[in-house]
């Protein structure tokens, strides 16, 4: 049954935390936000994931800068959304997964994230020990830390037509991380994992989930 709970980080802040699915599962994952907070999509996306057989934790990384944090996906929305993103450092949003990740104990955890998060998720990769395997999914300014070098497998997935992140900058990630597994969905655009939003696309994030699902099944079993 899904439940929130609380996570205390390594620097001392509490936030707040979404967990579901089945708590013994040896599938854990800790599933980061866009910048619209852990909304009704955030809370669907765990649900999918939870049916899938994975135990849960989507971690309120907004709760920095503001807590209870639900928007839409109104242009206001993600201005404001912008706007609270901006007063978190990234080390901070690091902290705040590893804590995350650390509810589940001695178990192998992966990661997945969002737009937003599917940077974060990359940072989790790149700048942690914490992870066996990390998936992004449409991860705004990963093409800015395109030269990380991940400590664990990485998979992401990008949109043909996504207004935020160019086939240019998807193609410097595959030039700077050969070893990174790259997805590009034709006709997709920016948030097409997102039921909520116009630019849904049930073909292209079914295709993006089956993918991402047996990936981090692959390495965390």
């Amino acid at each position: 049954m899904a439940d929130w709970i609380k996570l205390t980080a390594a620097d001392g802040h509490e936030l707040d935390a979404y967990r579901d699915g089945p708590q013994d599962s040896p599938l854990c994952l800790v599933v980061l936000q866009e910048v619209f907070g852990l909304n009704s999509h955030m809370r669907y996306a765990c649900a999918q994931w939870a049916a899938a057989g994975f135990s849960v934790i989507a971690p309120a990384l907004l709760d920095r800068a503001e807590r209870n944090v639900e928007l839409g996906y109104a242009p206001e929305d993600l201005q404001y959304g912008f706007a609270l993103r901006a007063q978190i450092q990234e080390s901070a949003s690091l902290a705040d997964i590893e804590a995350a990740r650390a509810w589940f104990g001695e178990r192998k955890v992966g990661v997945v994230g969002y737009c937003w998060g599917g940077r974060v998720a990359w940072w989790g990769a790149t700048r942690s020990n914490a992870f066996a395997a990390s998936v992004a999914w449409y991860g705004g300014g990963i093409a800015s830390n395109k030269d990380e070098t991940p400590r664990c497998p990485v998979q992401m997935h990008f949109g043909e037509k996504d207004h935020s992140i160019s086939l240019d900058d998807v193609a410097a990630i595959r030039a700077a991380q050969p070893g990174v597994e790259i997805f590009v969905y034709d006709g997709a655009s920016h948030g097409f994992g997102c039921e909520e939003r116009p630019t849904f696309d049930q073909a292209s994030y079914d295709l993006a989930q089956s993918r991402s699902i047996d990936f981090l099944k692959h390495y965390l079993t």
